[in-house]
């Protein structure tokens, strides 16, 4: 879908899509970025050079390399005011990665794959925090803390009693009741579960081997999990079900599709990374501005006159390097302020994705894919309408007569909300 979106502008010769290519290197001229060098899988090396550098990368690649004020991790509790915050900063407290797959189930198979390195090691892992050994049939509820039970199938959910999450239907990317009978074997669910949270090793503020010996590791992780599934996983075939298999342990049934990513090793060719560099930002966004226990006897999250978008997601945080268990509270629905775009110093870059002026508390609602995608929407057009008026993105920001010009541009020609009805602000998620 997103290549047929692009494809009018590829062909008109407006859109170069460089693949397999990263940011290593900026031009800088004061406080402004001059080029980006960009480095091919292959060692090519090809600079970039714009009047606006958005960047979208998963970690804020460009922030460092340009030397852009920001942060990583934990904030302290002195620094941000929040209520959930630590007593003291830790920048290499960031949340648990994944690194996911899509399985689909094919009865009377057997798809087993080979023993993954340190599989031993993650089949008897127990964090403290945890309800017992990761690669289990539980986990723990993110907002209770209390012991859940992970179902695979509907089967499973007879037993046992308690609390339980579905896995298969969780993240299931097709159900095939949705097609006519015999159009696909089985339904296929994207892994994203909670037995493949990485949280022994941070990717940022470590050297680069250090980085790659934990995203190897997180990759480790997700094999693993497979692996017990298919070789030995208690099976949940209930007395009710009568096609049990004869497998007394483990789900060989369950098949990789390498297909559905189009990976050698059948695993997203990226992990899902929660957490990014973050700008100090010309407005930061904190827990007093929507945390429902924070905001007390306020009703509704902050109103920002500078919107640019809404989300609504609850603060919710995955287990972190720290150690720590989740942190899931609730939260108001949301607007996205222009002045969490807009680095203090730095005049023509943009932050177009996780890397805005939020904290590490609020990074756990505005992480979210719409919310994501909403921001970067905006620095494309922030961009866009700066170059058309000649102007900077903070001029934007400290003019009204500009801001409101820019608003309903968004509004008018984007199509985007920036204020949530009463009806909908006021009520929690």
């Amino acid at each position: 879908m997103l290549e047929a979106m692009l494809m009018p502008y590829i062909a008109a010769g407006r859109l170069i899509i460089k693949r397999q290519h990263k940011p290593v290197a900026v031009e800088m001229a004061g406080d402004r970025i001059l080029a980006v060098a960009l480095e091919s899988s292959e060692g090519e090396k090809l600079w970039l050079r714009a009047d606006y550098v958005l960047d979208a990368s998963e970690l804020g690649e460009v922030l460092e390399l340009s030397h852009t004020e920001h942060v990583i991790g934990a904030e302290s509790q002195q620094d941000s005011g929040e209520l959930h915050a630590p007593a003291k900063a830790n920048p290499l407290d960031q949340q648990a990665i994944n690194w996911c797959y899509a399985l689909d189930y094919r009865p009377g198979e057997d798809h087993r794959i080979a023993k993954p390195e340190n599989y031993d090691f993650w089949q008897s892992y127990q964090a403290d925090f945890w309800a017992g050994k990761l690669l289990s049939w539980h986990d723990i509820n993110p907002i209770t803390l209390k012991k859940r039970h992970l179902a695979l199938f509907d089967s499973d959910l007879r037993s046992p009693k308690g609390e339980k999450l579905h896995l298969w239907n969780y993240r299931r990317i097709l159900c095939k009741d949705n097609f006519i009978q015999g159009t696909f074997a089985s339904d296929i669910s994207l892994v994203n579960w909670p037995q493949m949270d990485y949280w022994l090793g941070p990717l940022l503020g470590v050297s680069p081997e250090a980085q790659q010996a934990h995203l190897k590791a997180a990759k480790e992780l997700s094999l693993a999990l497979l692996y017990w599934m298919q070789h030995e996983a208690p099976r949940h075939d209930s007395q009710n079900n009568k096609k049990q298999s004869s497998h007394k342990q483990g789900y060989p049934e369950l098949r990789l599709r390498a297909d559905v990513f189009e990976t050698q090793d059948g695993l997203a060719k990226a992990p899902y990374i929660r957490e990014s560099r973050r700008i100090l930002p010309l407005f930061r966004v904190t827990e007093a501005h929507l945390g429902v226990e924070q905001r007390g006897q306020l009703k509704g999250a902050e109103l920002f006159e500078d919107s640019v978008g809404i989300g609504s997601y609850r603060i919710d945080l995955h287990p972190s390097t720290a150690l720590k268990s989740y942190l899931d509270i609730s939260s108001y629905p949301f607007q996205i302020p222009l002045g969490a775009l807009i680095p203090q110093r730095m005049e023509n870059l943009l932050p177009a994705a996780k890397n805005i002026g939020v904290t590490h508390i609020t990074n756990g609602c505005y992480r979210l894919h719409p919310v994501e995608w909403n921001i970067g929407e905006v620095a494309g057009a922030l961009a866009a309408y700066c170059l058309k008026h000649h102007k900077l993105p903070r001029e934007i920001y400290q003019k009204k007569s500009l801001l409101r010009h820019f608003q309903e541009m968004l509004v008018r020609d984007f199509d985007i909300e920036l204020s949530w009805p009463d009806y909908a602000r006021f009520y929690p998620c």
